[in-house]
This record gives structure tokens, sequence and C-alpha cells, in this order.
């Protein structure tokens, strides 16, 4: 592993302010040939490996530390040092395995998780081709050293950060470290301006790593042309680096400091005592950790101090007179009220889970990630890359008075083939039609009618609206025609992209595969899509003569063909709209053509403004016919006289705008995180008016924001410099925090989630890039992108998704929600148990022989065997229950309670006082009701003729115990529903038997568990000797009748908490509620309202309704989705639950 310690810096002042010569000096270097091999071995020694720290994961020993320092395993330590100092060696014995198992399990499935993390780890950039001793190599990149010539072409990595002295159309890719979707053009001189201003920086802080164009950044990507450069800063110095490091800086916490002179003289005995807690509270797992896990750790010190006070009753009933007999009776005591197998049904049931996930794609680095993500009530995702593909697209594609190109159905950016292009009419551009709007008279009564209530139409529904208006529809398919020829030959052929349909190695079938920079390659695709490439147009005759590249500055590409058909010569430029326009005289093509006019300058301009509203990045295309000579000898001249010469009297062709698609899978995962009651934010470093769109089309924000209210309206999309203008106490009165913030920086996306988590919220984080780690890093629970994401985000990050899918975060919670469901009812099943025996030993204080000691209804052993291996396969089986149906319908569980809600403290009390007075009945009725209140001598050791009542009132105990453990399970599968109607939408008479024959593991975990009471009692030797019990005959009578006695106590408290809707409502109910509580304007996913809702019997049976779900019969949901085929007028789509405006009906909102 690389040392920590860092070298300073080889530079006076930043490289980006440096002239080449003076930072080659600086760094002792020679950029014609490079460094010597002797320099080279002498900085390998004083500067560590070009590589990020933390790439080898975490140490074993800190795995196997933090098992053992589990709140629960240290508890049973204790439990377990006082049996084997009492002379228990057998029971101590059984702990020990107890302890043993629980910390084995823990250790190596984190220690699988984190080698299956170090498979996905790997370097950015594996070589690099530099120059040494005026040669050049290709080197391991971690070999790279200060000072190294790198050389870089089309497709590299950089390896390190360069100061570049060579750039010929040099592009980077660097949205992995700033958020920039466009490629970087690079420079090499040292002009750099601060922005915003025309004065030359002098001082690093005045601008920004994006905007040091003369820079090379590590990890990222050329995506067109070449260069070289020096290097500057390897490893952990590098900007990458730089952000790692802050994923792992320990921050203290407010109010540890011991500066006693800012703040006061006790300040000191304060900021200690704070940091004493704070270590000891991160030992003990009560300060740090997920809800589930701080929680857990609390339970176990409650019961700890519970076993405690036990112990000191059982100590003061026997007067203080503390022999190994009563110090046995209160360890058993103590034993009995913790619930040993816990720790490892929790970790086998996050085992198992995470092996879910694993082949859905998502690999879990912290078993408790998983339970963390089902309560997560906020996502903060990046856009680029996440929400969408990360890779342009053209959309639309408008010729001057012949219509607009839509490429529909397409998600592939390299693919040609794949959608459909139609052509319409062009519609009145915006110009026109807001002259047209001038002479309207507004209708105040239409405004005040229910006509006039705005609603938040899809796109797809208010285009058809649109078309409609018309006696006919204007789509056709689109065709090759010569005014489109005349947009596609300077597309294809002012472009440097390439678009290949062929073999890829390995593989035997043929994929489209794509070279360049995105924009051009989008432009590429879609000339592809008319068999119109570049490639055919040369093949055809068309030859390349000179070519002006992009240029930053002026914002426009041209080059120069000789046609085929005709002996003058061609110039095709494409580039910023407004730049383009300055230089056309006329517009339009063939018969279309007329000279350019201001108005028409507006008009062009109007229309770029549409499409740049939908989240378009709009390019113009323009060519000319030159009736000039063009040769090799005239590019040799002023190159700027000669642009100028061809560049002007140019036709616009057409506009193009180009965006980045979202994910086909985004619009469906943000509609399904709102029905389960989370809100996605989109934090981007993109433009404001490409967020927003790209937000309105996978539904996080509403198309039609004025259905909001005002305030909400202007509060849910802002810029970061808005946002981060803000102080803490404006953020927390906003009344939404954004749903989107453009132009994010990392600290932008930290202080979101700071503000988030003063809401009392619980967020996840998502992203691929560098930039997004230390939002991953600071979230609750992190998501990093395996695929594209950089070895510094899927460090700081606690789940990673193999597949770069968001829809994949969906499956996460939806797996997290289905274990916390199973958590509650394994926890409620193990618990019960423990207060059933509490109360029985504690109430067992008063049996006591003729010797004065007590004398214990149940034997040490059997406690330990029923805690351990009755319960625990049961609970295991509840931790494989399958989702119920309604889990992602409703919101996260309320991270204040976490497992232990009011609904399960109230139930683990209600059962266990049930569970411990059915079997203190039975040990009451053997002892006392039938052998006379005979407790013997000395029956907690031995077995004799005198201790029979006593050891065969114990085996009734246990094996009315066991069963009603087992029984209970089943019972648990559902916390409020009957045992004998799990599945209200069952139409069996008795579904009971399908229903716990669904869970095979837990059906024979009962039946054999139920069995094994049978040799238990029977076994000569194991009864008397180890469990302390006897063979009984009438007495499986009394444990049967109990048995069903608890079995109906609990079925009459379900349908108590049924009945009076006890904790919470009812499920139908509940659904109701949520939707009532929310306003439509805030449903994410919902907002355009199309296929919300699947025309299936399942779907309306969600639906909110007065009546509950068992209330509804299938043929009344036959007729109500009979009624869909009708036209929804618009009292009747108000009528509907999920479009009433803040839950309210029509009549309540006039």
């Amino acid at each position: 592993m690389a040392p920590t310690r860092q070298p300073p810096a080889a530079t006076e002042k930043h490289p980006f302010l440096l002239l080449v010569e003076e930072t080659a000096q600086q760094l002792g270097t020679n950029i014609e040939t490079g460094l010597t091999a002797r320099s080279v071995s002498e900085l390998q020694k004083s500067h560590p490996r070009n590589e990020l720290e933390g790439g080898d994961g975490v140490a074993w020993y800190r795995i196997l530390i933090k098992q053992i320092s589990n709140a629960m395993i240290l508890v049973l330590v204790f439990a377990m040092a006082l049996s084997f100092g009492v002379g228990d060696h057998i029971e101590g014995g059984v702990l020990a395995a107890v302890i043993v198992l629980n910390c084995a399990i823990g250790f190596f499935q984190e220690f699988k998780a984190e080698k299956k993390m170090d498979s996905l780890r790997a370097l950015s950039s594996p070589s690099a081709a530099v120059l040494r001793d005026g040669r050049v190599d290709v080197i391991p990149s971690a070999e790279v050293v200060p000072g190294d010539i790198v050389i870089l072409k089309t497709g590299d990595t950089v390896p390190a950060d360069l100061r570049l002295f060579e750039a010929m159309n040099l592009n980077c890719d660097e949205k992995s470290l700033t958020g920039e979707a466009e490629p970087v053009e690079k420079i090499i001189e040292n002009n750099i301006m601060i922005p915003g201003s025309n004065k030359l920086a002098t001082e690093e802080g005045e601008v920004g790593i994006g905007d040091r164009f003369n820079m090379a950044y590590s990890t990222t990507t050329v995506t067109k042309g070449r260069g070289r450069g020096i290097v500057t800063f390897t490893g952990m110095q590098t900007e990458v680096g730089k952000i790692a490091a802050s994923t792992t800086k320990k921050n203290r916490k407010a109010g540890r400091s011991m500066n006693y002179k800012k703040y006061g003289k006790t300040q000191p005995v304060k900021g200690l005592a704070r940091r004493i807690y704070d270590v000891v509270g991160k030992f003990l797992g009560l300060t740090e950790g997920t809800p589930l896990q701080r929680k857990l750790s609390k339970l176990a010190y409650i019961l700890f101090g519970c076993a405690i006070l036990l112990a000191i009753i059982v100590f003061g009933v026997n007067r203080f007179n503390v022999t190994d007999e009563v110090a046995i009776y209160a360890i058993s005591t103590g034993i009995a009220i913790i619930p040993e197998s816990l720790i490892a049904v929790l970790t086998i049931t996050m085992v198992v889970g995470m092996t879910v996930m694993r082949k859905a794609n998502v690999v879990i680095r912290d078993l408790s990630a998983l339970e963390a993500l089902g309560g997560v009530t906020n996502i903060c995702s990046d856009k680029t890359g996440t929400l969408t593909q990360g890779a342009m697209i053209v959309k639309k594609v408008w010729l001057p008075k012949v219509g607009i190109f839509t490429v529909n159905n397409s998600m592939d950016p390299n693919n040609p083939t794949q959608g459909t292009v139609t052509k319409g009419s062009a519609p009145p551009l915006p110009a026109n039609i807001l002259d047209e709007k001038t002479d309207e008279k507004t209708d105040f009564d239409h405004q005040r009618s229910a006509a006039a209530l705005k609603f938040d139409i899809p796109a797809e529904k208010a285009a058809k609206d649109q078309r409609q208006k018309h006696t006919e529809s204007d789509e056709e398919e689109a065709a090759l025609t010569p005014d489109l020829e005349s947009f596609l030959q300077p597309t294809a052929l002012c472009n440097l992209a390439t678009v290949k349909h062929e073999n890829v190695e390995g593989e035997n079938t043929k994929k489209w595969q794509t070279t360049g920079e995105p924009t051009e390659i989008a432009l590429q695709v879609f000339a592809h899509r008319f068999e119109y490439g570049k490639k055919r147009l040369v093949s055809q005759g068309w030859k390349q003569v000179g070519e002006f590249p992009f240029d930053s500055s002026i914002k426009r590409m041209s080059v120069v063909y000789k046609s085929p058909d005709i002996a003058s010569t061609m110039v095709f430029t494409k580039g910023a709209v407004e730049r383009i326009l300055d230089f056309c005289t006329s517009i339009g093509t063939g018969d279309n053509n007329e000279p350019m006019t201001e108005k028409l300058k507006e008009q062009v301009m109007a229309q770029m403004d549409k499409f740049a509203a939908q989240g378009q990045r709009v390019l113009a295309v323009a060519s000319r016919t030159w009736a000039g000579e063009f040769s090799a000898e005239k590019m040799k001249g002023c190159d700027d006289q000669l642009r100028t010469e061809v560049e002007q009297d140019l036709t616009l062709v057409g506009l193009v705008g180009i965006y980045d698609p979202p994910r086909d899978e985004s619009r469906g995962a943000v509609r399904e995180c709102s029905e389960a009651g989370i809100k996605v934010h989109m934090l981007t470093g993109d433009h404001p008016a490409t967020a927003t769109a790209i937000a309105k089309e996978i539904g996080i924000v509403p198309r039609n924001l004025s259905i909001l209210p005002p305030d909400v309206s202007a509060s849910i999309i802002q810029k970061a410099t808005d946002f981060d203008k803000l102080t803490d106490a404006e953020i927390d009165a906003l009344p939404e925090l954004p749903l989107v913030i453009a132009r994010c920086a990392p600290d932008t996306k930290t202080r979101m989630i700071e503000a988030l988590r003063r809401r009392g919220l619980y967020m996840a984080m998502t992203g691929d890039g560098v930039n997004d780690a230390p939002s991953l890093s600071s979230a609750d629970v992190g998501i990093a992108m395996g695929l594209a994401g950089s070895d510094v985000a899927k460090g700081a990050a606690k789940i990673v998704l193999t597949d770069d899918n968001f829809s994949s975060i969906v499956s996460a919670i939806r797996e997290g929600r289905r274990m916390f469901d199973n958590i509650q009812k394994f926890v409620l099943h193990l618990l019960t148990s423990n207060v059933g025996e509490v109360i029985l030993l504690i109430a067992g204080l008063g049996f006591q022989d003729q010797t004065g000691f007590s004398v214990f209804p149940l034997s040490p052993l059997q406690i330990l065997w029923i805690n351990m291996l009755t319960s625990s396969f049961p609970a295991f089986g509840l931790g494989r229950e399958k989702a119920n149906s309604d889990i992602m319908k409703r919101p996260p569980h309320n991270i204040k309670y976490g497992v232990f809600t009011p609904q399960i403290l109230v139930d683990m009390t209600v059962y266990g006082i049930l569970m411990g007075t059915c079997t203190l009945m039975t040990f009451v009725i053997v002892v006392y009701g039938v052998n006379g209140g005979q407790l013997g001598h000395d029956c907690n050791r031995m077995y004799g003729e005198l201790c029979e009542p006593v050891f065969r009132a114990r085996a009734a105990v246990f094996a009315e115990l066991t069963w009603m453990i087992l029984l209970s399970a089943w019972e648990f599968k559902n916390i409020r529903r009957s045992v004998f109607r799990l599945d209200p939408a069952s139409e069996s008479r008795f579904p009971f038997f399908k229903d716990i024959w669904e869970n095979q593991f837990l059906f024979w975990a009962v039946v054999i568990g139920a069995l094994s009471v049978f040799p238990a009692v029977y076994i000569p030797g194991l009864n008397t000797t180890v469990f302390k019990h006897a063979d009984i005959s009438w007495e499986w009578g009394l444990s049967f009748g109990f048995t069903i006695v608890f079995i109906f106590g609990v079925e009459v408290w379900k349908w108590v908490k049924r009945t009076w809707q006890l904790f919470e409502v009812g499920e139908a109910d509940r659904d109701e509620a949520e939707r009532k509580s929310r306003k439509l304007g805030l449903r994410q996913g919902f907002f355009t309202m199309a296929k919300s809702r699947p025309s299936s019997i399942r779907s309306l049976s969600r639906r909110g309704t007065e009546r509950s779900i068992d209330d509804i019969s299938i043929k009344e949901r036959i007729a109500e989705m009979g009624t869909l085929s009708s036209t929804p007028t618009t009292r009747t789509l108000l009528k509907r639950p999920e479009l009433q405006l803040g839950g309210r009906t029509p009549e309540e909102q006039v």
C-alpha cells in the first residue's frame, strides 16, 4: 500500500499559471526527450506510486473487531464468563459456541462482500505512453512520476494530472470529475481568465478546476484529438486524489473542541467528556451505524440491565445467600431475557438478502446497508450516467418551411436502426404565436370554471390533443427528400465521428460501434438512419480538400468538399446557432430558399429556445456553394483570413436538437419511488434548462409548474449558485427542498444532504463520478455505479450497482423493505418467548423447596435449547418470508422507531404475558393441583423420587413452551391478519394450509421442531440429567390445551387491533390516507399520469376506497375495469383520489 505521506508541490505556483518552459524547468524535465532513467529511479524513491489509497479494501482484522465489539456479543460474553465462574461448564460451553457461531457468520459474509468489491476495483488508467530518454514507452500508470512526458490520443485515459504543451483538437471528457456533460477543449497557453471578468488569473483559488483549460486531469478520457503534457501531480495529489481524501477525512463533531480561549474555561472538560462519549459510544455501537444497529445495541444493553435487575431479585428472594445454586438460577433468568440467536438470525437474513441483490446486479459492501436502504425517504441522484445514459442523441431536426423531424423510441445513441423518424409540418413559430395572442380576450368566467383547472398532461397526451385540433394528423414517416439530403450532407461530412456495424472481437454477432465526440456521434448516427453516412458519401465521390476545426472561441467548425456532381466546391458548417446566423445571408434549401431577414432570425432564435426548453443542445447547420478554388497551398497562408473568406454568405439549412436521453427504466423507477413515499432529487452539473427538461421527462418535476402552489414551484428547481447563497435557516424555511439543482458542485450536494438530515429524513445518494464521492460518503446510504463509476465513488459507497441501472435501486429498496418487515417478525418472535420465559422464571421464585431454595420451572439447558434451537430455525424461516404485495405502496418506516414500533412493543408484551401465564398455570396444575405442592429437595441439581412432580411439570412446560413458540412463527407471518387468512385476496374458503406451505423452510422448521419435543422428553439420561425433566403421560393434554388457548389469545388480540384500528389504520385505508396526504404536484412519476396504473384487477385492488379490500368482490373489480373504456370527463377525473388537488374532493374545492 502506498505511503500516506505526500511530497510537497514541485512548482512554485500551480502549473496552469506557469509557462510550459517554467513548468518543465521546475519539474526538471525536457519536453523533447523526457526524463532520464536515473531521474525516474530517484523520483520513484521519493514519490509514492501513482494510485489512490484505500484500494486494498478493508483489513480482515477490522471486520473481526467489528463483529466482536457487537453489543449483543458483549452481553453474551459476560454471561459466559459468569457461567464458567460458577462452574457450570456445560452452559458456559454452549454460550461460547453461540458467540463463535455469531462472530464467524458475520465475519465471513462481510469478508466475502469486500472480496467481491475488490474484483470491481480496477485502476482507472491501466497504462500510459510516456517519453523517457527520447523513446516512447508504454508503462503501468502506477509507475508514472512527476515530470514524465505523457502522450495522449483519442480514447486514452489520462494517467495523472498534466500541464499540456501540445494540443491538436484535444478534447477531454471530464464529467466524472466536474460533472460537465460536454467534452472540454484544451489549450496550451497560460492566459487563463478569471471567470466572469477580463483579468488574468494569478492565484490558484481564482479559477476552478473546470476552467483550467491547459490542464488534463487523472481519470478523465480523451474524446478527440491528440496531445502531450507534463505530469505535475500523481496519486493522492491529483484532483481526483484530493476528492478521495475528502471522503475519508474525519471531521470532528461540534462541541468537541478543547480550546478554552475560544469557547471558555469549561470547554476542555466538556470537549474531553464528549470525546470520551464518542469513543465509548462507537465501541458499544450506540452512536454510529444504521438505525437498526443502534437500536439493537440499545436493546442489548437494556436487556443486560434487566438481566442484572433480575439477578438482584433472585438474590434478594434468597436473602442474598449467593450459593452456586442461586447463582445458576440468576444466570438462567438473565439468559432467558437475552435472545441469543438474534444476532445469528439477523446476520443470516442479511446475507440471504445480499445474495438476492447480487443476482439483481447490486453488490452490498456493508450488510447493514441493505436494511438501511429500506428506510430511505429521499434519493439524491446525479443526472449524467445515472438517470440518463450519459450519451447524446438527436431528438429534433427543424428544416425551415419543410417541417420538424422527430426521432421516436430511440434510447441507444449508437444504433441508427433503433426507433423511427417521423416528419410533421412546422408549427407556427413562437414569434408568430405571441403576435396572435395579443388580441385575445381574457374570459374570467371560464377561468373560474372546472374546465379551467390545470392538469399536468403527459407529453404524449398533449401532443395527441394538439393534433386532434386539426382535421387530419400531419405526422408521417420520414423519407429521404432533396431538402433532407441538403441537411444530411453537412451533418455527415462536417463530422469526425465514425459509425460502424461490425463483429466484436470474441463474438459472432455484429454490433454498432462508434468513435469520436458524443455530439458528432449523435449527428453521424442520425445521418445513418437514412443510410446517408459519411462513408457512403465519400464512396460516391465526395472528396475533402480542407478543414477548419472547431474553435471554442468562435464555436463552429467547417469543412470543404469537392462535389462529385458539379465542378464547384461545397462548404459545410455547423456550430452554435447565434454564431452561424451571423454569417448566413439566406435560409432554406431548394424552392424554400429565401433571403435572411431580422424577423426570420428572430424566428430561428425562437425555435432554438423551444428546443433548448426541452433539454436539447441546439446546433445550426449551414452550407454554401463556393466557386473559388481551394488548395493545400492556400491552407499554408493566413488561416484566419481564408476561414473568413470561406465562412461567409452561408445558407442556414436547419437546426438540430441533441439531448442526453434518460434511461429507459428511469421514469418507471421514479414512479415506483413515488408510490413508495420516496422523493427523488436530481443534483447535476448540467445547464438548468437541460436538467429541468430531463427532470420533467422522467417525472421528477411536473411539466406544468403552475399546478403547484407558488412557493413550492419557486423552490423545487434551483441553480446551485442560488441554493448556496441561502443560509441554513433559509433552506430550512423552504416549503419543499429543491427537487432539481443545476450546476452543482460537490459542496452543494453535501449541503443538500445536510438539509435533508435536519428535516429528519433518511437519504441515499447515487452517482458514478469522482465529484459524487463526497456526497456518497456523507449520505446515509451511498450507491455507486460499478461499470462507469470511478474507484473513488465505489470506495465511498456502501452499495454498488454492477449494471449502472437506476431501476436496480428500486429492487434494492424493495429487498430492504422485505428484510425490514421480516426482521420485525422474527424480533417479535424471539423477544415474545424471552418475555414469556422471564415471567415464568420470576414467578418461579415463589416455588421454594424444603430447604428454602427456589425451584426453577425451566432448567438452564431447557432455556438455551428453546432460545437457540427451537426459536432459531423458525426465526430463520421468518427471515425468508416473501415481500407483501403492498410493500412498495406504503411510505418508508419511521426512522424514529425503527424495528421497535409501538405495535411491536405492545405485541411483545401481550403475547409474552399470555405465554408466561399459560406455562405458569401448567406448572402450578401439575405440581400443586395434582401432586399437592411436592417440590422435593435439591431438584435443581439432580433427579430423585421426591423430584418426580417437578421434573414432570418441567417436561409439560418445556413441551408447551416449544409448541407455543413454533406456532407463533406462523402467526407472525403477518402481525395484523389472522393466520387462517393471511392473503385477503385469496378466493379459497380455508387457505391456511396453502399459506403455511408457501414458505417451506418455515413449515418444516415448525413441524420438525414440534416433533423434536418427544425424543427430548423420552430419551433416557438426556431428559433427567441434561434437561432436568422426566417422562410424562396425561400432561400432554395439558400442554396441548394451553397451546390452543395461546393461539386463540393471539387471534383475539389481532382481531382487536384490526377492529379498533390500533397503532395504524388498515392497509387499504392507509393507502387511501397516504394518497390524500400527498399533493398532486409532488407525486413524482405521476405528474404525466400516463400509464400510471395498469388496468388490471391487481392494480384496481390497490386503489383507495371507502371499503376495505376484503369487501370488494371480483365482479365489482371487473365492473370497475369496464368503466375505464369510456372517455373520462373533468368531473370523473376529479373524483379519482389520485387526481384530487391537495387530497380534496371537487365539492371541497369550491
